[in-house]
């Protein structure tokens, strides 16, 4: 199925996937099988958010969630 262009901003590519998450640090492999990368641990550091540098998926420090 084709991936339909954004009417605000005319892109056929779709937004990053955004995972909500209760630590700040997080294992990401794309989604394991064929599709997947190499697993990579991230850590937010002082901020609520990461992204993976392979996929960009997005994880965000669940509200409420202490920092480790």
């Amino acid at each position: 199925m084709p991936v339909e262009a954004d009417p605000k901003t005319k892109s056929a590519v779709p937004p990053p996937e955004v995972i909500e998450v209760d630590s700040t640090r997080v294992m990401c492999d794309g989604g394991g099988g064929a599709l997947g990368h190499p697993r990579v641990y991230l850590e937010m550091g002082d901020e609520d958010c990461v992204e993976c540098g392979y996929c960009d998926r997005r994880f965000v420090l669940r509200k409420g969630a202490g920092r480790h």
